[in-house]
């Protein structure tokens, strides 16, 4: 059982109060000190094991598999989008952050037509405007959407927009990078045909593996898109289902202590038992910064229990990176705003904390507050 002390972490490491990577659990950590052999009998188990579970994480039956990929999220996700857009192919990417930008420069680089819907970093997609973009432009073959954009913490209406592609016959790529795990997804009845997640978000592993949630017959249809060698998730999965192995040297360690995550992410109860603890972190952590008088930038019916964004004081006496070195000099690290609507910063509820780590950064927030001599914390215009 993992340290509840909300002052330091079980290994005496700050708590990292971000969307990935995160705090982790002692054992998570320790699995990772043996080494193993890439080709060796029992690793190649361990793996087979993790590419069997993950699929039941969305409700994922016979006709979904895993592949997986070496690197960060970000690897996963140009591998989905360069695998399963043809190069014949156009893709409405729905944009309101950093990673559905992201999206479009991977699908700009690879070639791929693209038609875009964005709205402000703080605002869902407008489901009519895309439904129109759908009916009225034939040429779209697939439609993508992140899950909760991390750039502001906001729930996308993901199960209305796999509505809307099945709708229009287009194929459903997600980006679920911070909701796997955390949040509900039933891959068959939002029609996606890739889901996209990796191994330092809610499952609480360590960086390095990002992962496809594929339905087969969709992976089928695939062979000969992707433009890269490495990140082609047909071949990817051809060489698993021929050989169990990966084509080139896997992250051993990261694949271990990742199958350790899992094991700890069914015992807590799934998908329902690790969500339940992240929406009680999130519940504390707005509570206690509202009452403090910090403003979140989202309503609650659009905030996701990953990480939360808040607007910066105007008070001049804040400053937020003597605000962020006085909070890790108490064991809490948080991230700063990647927003252009408000000027913010945000504070995530994921990983191995408790809702008494959630109560201990709030202590020390107000305590960082009295120092700094702030007295309003009135959002900045």
């Amino acid at each position: 059982m993992p340290s509840r002390n909300p002052a330091a972490s079980d290994t005496g490491d700050p708590f990292l109060l971000t969307p990935g990577p995160l705090t982790t659990s002692r054992r998570v950590k320790e699995v990772m000190v043996h080494d193993w052999g890439s080709r060796d009998t029992k690793f190649i188990g361990i793996n087979r094991e993790i590419m069997e579970k993950l699929p039941e994480i969305v409700n994922g039956d016979a006709n979904f598999v895993t592949v997986p990929m070496q690197g960060s999220g970000t690897f996963a996700v140009e591998a989905m989008l360069t695998t399963f857009i043809p190069r014949t192919g156009k893709v409405l990417l729905l944009i309101n952050g950093a990673y559905g930008q992201r999206a479009k420069k991977i699908c700009d680089i690879a070639g791929r037509a693209v038609v875009t819907h964005e709205t402000a970093e703080d605002t869902p997609p407008d489901l009519g405007a895309v439904e129109r973009l759908l009916k009225e432009d034939a040429a779209i073959t697939h439609v993508f959407a992140v899950h909760c954009e991390t750039t502001s913490g906001i729930l996308n209406p993901i199960v209305e927009i796999g509505a809307l592609a099945q709708k229009y016959g287009k194929h459903l790529l997600l980006d679920s990078m911070s909701a796997f795990g955390a949040l509900a997804l039933d891959a068959s009845a939002v029609g996606a045909d890739a889901i996209a997640a990796s191994s330092n978000k809610c499952i609480e592993g360590v960086p390095g593996l990002g992962f496809v949630i594929a339905r087969r017959a969709a992976l089928e249809r695939t062979e000969g898109n992707a433009t890269t060698l490495t990140l082609d998730l047909h071949d990817q999965w051809r060489n698993f289902e021929k050989t169990g192995q990966y084509r080139f040297t896997p992250p051993i360690h990261v694949i271990v202590s990742f199958h350790q995550a899992l094991t700890e992410f069914f015992a807590e109860g799934g998908q329902p038992g690790r969500g339940k603890r992240y929406a009680e972190n999130c519940r504390v952590l707005i509570e206690g910064m509202r009452a403090l008088g910090f403003e979140p930038l989202l309503p609650d019916r659009l905030q996701a229990p990953i990480i939360v964004t808040f607007r910066m004081p105007a008070d001049p006496r804040f400053k937020f990176q003597t605000f962020y070195d006085a909070l890790k000099e108490r064991g809490y690290v948080i991230y700063p705003g990647k927003l252009t609507v408000a000027d913010s910063f945000r504070i995530g509820c994921i990983g191995r904390l408790y809702p008494e780590q959630m109560r201990g950064a709030l202590a020390a927030i107000r305590d960082i507050l009295d120092e700094m001599g702030v007295e309003s914390l009135k959002a900045a215009a």
